[in-house]
């Protein structure tokens, strides 16, 4: 479809999303640049990793970025394809199993971005992970996971690519600087560590390096520098503004309390308001948490639906009939105050209803609506269930620097 000058599709899950990958990989001609949290080898994931294999072998410039806890290390037999191929991958911030106990470590690189020739995006919540495969379990699941993801062409692509230049330039450089580091402690303990000319001018040329916000799609990044709360802040103007419906998916809910102001406002001023949370669970820890603030939003008028076909895994949104976001970032601290991640922001009718059905399709085969008399009276062991993981949550956050 087109909105004024850019073309989008949405996608949903990998069935959909890596066919539209792999055919813009297949056609790149100069470069691919690509980041995601989850890089799996199993099932279809490895079609996506062939596709990269053949783009590197017929001459184009492949980057790779992978986040060091969802995807901790590539297979041996990978990293020699790759490297023979001469595929280029980066892990971000890699960490050891018993990093993750310290909340310091917790800001991940989780968004999904992939862009091809400078002119083909993608953007979305869909790791490169099989649909039916579970990976804790190492098994196969009878429903794919719920996730979205959205095809871009258009001058949107340009911040896209400027974003993952930066990312990859950033990477280069502490990469640089850290071996310098080592060759200078071996050879001279006392020398100063010194960085690639190469790499300083590019990071030069990119650093003053913007792009125009485009009224009818955009890029919302969040980091701890420059974006702090874009991601936050695009979902409460889009609730404020609301007239009849909001419909928001969120694989991790535990949203800042003035996103939960917004929320509860806007169903009592008469606007829809529909959250659809997880139900079928991969951690206990966040689903109580969240479960710990449905109080507030059931009494507001919020409805709330546990989705319990299958892994949640969207972070969407729709807002009455022109408004969407389909993204990375889930409303949770995780998200919100403490992981990059990136949103594409639409405001087109044709998208926005092709979203909203499939989400209303999504609550009408999976999803159980919260009863508010029943969750108020639920069994004294799951309410404090309930509190203790919320504030082991706010702990958490607390001990990280961020407060919340």
């Amino acid at each position: 479809m087109h909105t004024q000058s850019h073309q989008l599709k949405l996608l949903q899950g990998s069935s959909e999303f890596f066919p539209a990958l792999i055919e813009a990989l297949d056609r790149a001609q100069v470069e691919v640049n690509f980041e995601t949290y989850i890089f799996d080898f199993h099932a279809d994931s490895l079609l996506v990793a062939q596709a990269l294999e053949r783009a590197a072998l017929r001459g184009v410039s492949v980057n790779l970025v992978v986040d060091g806890v969802g995807t901790p290390h590539i297979p041996s037999e990978w990293q020699k394809r790759w490297q023979i191929a001469n595929v280029n991958y980066k892990i971000f911030d890699p960490v050891g199993p018993r990093a993750l106990w310290y909340p310091t470590r917790w800001r991940r690189l989780h968004r999904k971005l992939c862009v091809v020739d400078q002119r083909v995006g993608f953007c979305g919540g869909i790791n490169i992970l099989d649909d039916h495969f579970d990976p804790h379990q190492q098994s196969v699941m009878p429903h794919a996971r719920l996730d979205f993801a959205v095809q871009v062409i258009g001058p949107c692509v340009q911040g896209m690519w400027v974003e993952m230049q930066r990312m990859w330039i950033r990477m280069s450089w502490v990469e640089s600087l850290r071996k310098s580091e080592l060759i200078a402690n071996i050879r001279k303990p006392k020398a100063q560590p010194t960085v690639s000319p190469s790499l300083s001018q590019q990071m030069g040329e990119f650093k003053h390096i913007t792009y125009p916000n485009y009224t009818h799609c955009h890029l919302v990044l969040r980091d701890n520098v420059l974006n702090r709360q874009s991601i936050a802040s695009a979902y409460i103007n889009a609730i404020n503004a609301a007239k009849k419906e909001v419909i928001i998916a969120s694989a991790f809910f535990l949203p800042q309390y003035r996103l939960i102001k917004a929320l509860t406002q806007a169903a009592r001023r008469g606007v829809d308001v529909t959250l659809v949370l997880q139900g079928h669970y991969e951690f206990a820890l966040p689903y109580r948490a969240a479960r710990r603030i449905y109080g507030e939003l059931l009494e507001a008028g919020v409805n709330i639906v546990e989705y319990q076909l299958t892994f949640l895994h969207a972070k969407v949104a729709v807002v009455d009939t022109h408004w969407c976001t389909v993204g990375s970032s889930n409303l949770d601290p995780l998200s919100l105050l403490l992981a990059r991640e990136a949103n594409l922001v639409v405001k087109d009718p044709v998208i926005t209803q092709d979203l909203k059905s499939r989400l209303r399709m999504a609550i009408d085969t999976g999803g159980t609506l919260v009863d508010p008399g029943l969750f108020k009276n639920r069994a004294y062991l799951e309410r404090l269930a309930d509190q203790l993981s919320y504030w082991l949550m706010k702990l958490a956050i607390f001990v990280s620097g961020k407060h919340y």
